[in-house]
């Protein structure tokens, strides 16, 4: 007999997984490796270990182990948030009057209000571990940047957040919580560092973009000792620590025997759709189930649905190292929309490869109807919710209303990646009527293209 379905559902802390998952194991066509931006060889992990710590560094070059345990440490950071709830939506069920059972993964019950404490709390630890004095990053809306503050104040390290500065400027208070956890907060790009001048002299009066905020971010990290830089989005060892989000959602829908028919999650970087599709992924990938997975972005920034699968450096200042990844060009700065943490001119090398795949689809959407979305969900599920997140609840209502039309009763699960509680500049916009919609030309994407650099495999 099938268990009834409860409003919320939460795991036992004993069913928190003790281990992360690695979806690149399972796939036969992995992503392509990072590349040496000096040598465009790929890159080595005593390199790689002169920017991430070394046990990061190895995480990120694993494309092998398909799980890697979780350590006691983190774990037990882990038990004051996880697992967290996957929630079924029956007043937004009843509100778009369709057969569709919508459920959500929420990550916003922690302080951070957002999922990127699942990889800051990884990262602080295995720096820690190493002995270092401090690491330093970058922050787009704001959520990495507050979880990397709390988890280096746990474990007593310096912390230096490199904040795009639209966001900085729009967000005042998301700055101010770091600040709290004893971070230092600086906007970007700023005339404290080598790339951050340039970038200003290049691109004059600039609002920032996460590619510039990396730079500046990198050459900190660089240019002191004791410090390694940590990142919180794109890379595959981040995707690795959010496989949680993945698991936990696995695990709950199957403690109830659910199927899910589609799963849909916001695309920035990739961390939070990385993490919360991997296992699913996985199934896809040996051949035991198979899903529909919907990556949705901006239409401001269209890295998967407009732009181009190349290798490409991954920061403004051409100071990472290149990957392979759906780019919209190192150079393009996107407009200073309100979804900061999803400003990003590439796509997770991970992500990217599963969708060249076709394992997944991408759509692209305005946000205007974003925040449209996000109001009808607030004012029915009681949940403010960030606007990363909102565009996947904008795909999800709109499946959901294709139900109603069609009468299929789909399993619609997504990824509620955090709450928009710092975000009230940008719901003041739009209530206002102030919010407009940037879609940018073919003409600037071409210009974008032109500077990537041609890297022959």
């Amino acid at each position: 007999m099938k268990q009834e379905i409860p409003y919320k559902i939460y795991l036992e802390e004993q069913e928190m997984p003790k281990q992360w998952y690695n979806v690149r194991a399972d796939m036969k066509k992995k992503p392509s490796p990072l590349l040496n931006p000096a040598t465009s060889k790929p890159i080595t992990l005593k390199e790689l270990s002169g920017i991430f710590c070394e046990e990061l560094a190895r995480q990120e070059l694993d494309d092998s182990t398909p799980y890697l345990d979780i350590p006691d440490e983190i774990r037990d950071f882990y038990r004051m948030y996880r697992p967290s709830p996957l929630v079924r939506a029956y007043c937004l069920e009843k509100k778009l009057d369709t057969p569709a059972h919508i459920y959500y993964k929420f990550e916003g019950n922690n302080t951070s209000g957002s999922h990127k404490l699942n990889s800051a709390i990884a990262q602080a630890y295995y720096a820690k571990k190493q002995g270092l004095k401090g690491v330093t990053t970058e922050t787009g809306a704001g959520q990495w940047g507050t979880a990397l503050s709390m988890a280096c104040s746990y474990f007593g390290l310096d912390c230096q957040v490199y904040m795009v500065k639209c966001s900085y400027e729009q967000k005042p208070f998301r700055r101010e919580v770091m600040r709290t956890y004893g971070a230092k907060v600086t906007p970007s790009p700023s005339m404290n560092t080598e790339v951050g001048r340039k970038i200003n002299a290049e691109f004059p009066g600039t609002t920032g973009s996460l590619g510039c905020a990396i730079s500046e971010a990198v050459e900190a990290a660089m240019t002191q000792e004791g410090y390694r830089y940590v990142l919180g989005s794109v890379l595959a060892q981040v995707l690795l620590h959010q496989s949680v989000i993945g698991l936990e959602t696995k695990a709950a829908l199957e403690k109830y025997g659910i199927k899910a028919d589609m799963i849909i999650g916001c695309a920035g970087g990739g961390s939070n759709l990385g993490g919360l599709i991997s296992p699913f992924a996985g199934e896809m990938l040996r051949g035991e189930a198979d899903y529909e997975i919907v990556a949705v972005e901006p239409a401001s920034c269209p890295s998967l649905t407009r732009g181009v699968y190349a290798y490409d450096f991954c920061d403004t200042g051409k100071v990472c190292p290149l990957s392979k990844m759906y780019t919209l060009g190192s150079s393009f700065i996107p407009s200073a929309n309100h979804a900061g943490g999803l400003r990003y001119h590439g796509m997770s090398a991970t992500v990217s490869e599963l969708y060249d795949q076709e394992l997944l689809t991408a759509r692209s959407v305005e946000q205007t109807e974003v925040f449209k979305a996000a109001q009808i969900f607030a004012r029915v599920e009681g949940i403010l919710p960030a606007p990363e997140s909102s565009h996947a609840i904008k795909v999800a209502i709109d499946e959901a209303v294709k139900c109603k039309e069609t009468g299929e009763a789909k399993n619609i699960v997504f990824g509620l990646t955090g709450t928009g509680y710092f975000d009230m500049v940008a719901y003041q916009k739009y209530n206002d009527g102030e919010m407009r919609d940037y879609i940018p030309s073919d003409e600037e994407l071409k210009a974008a293209f032109a500077k990537i650099p041609k890297i022959k495999e």
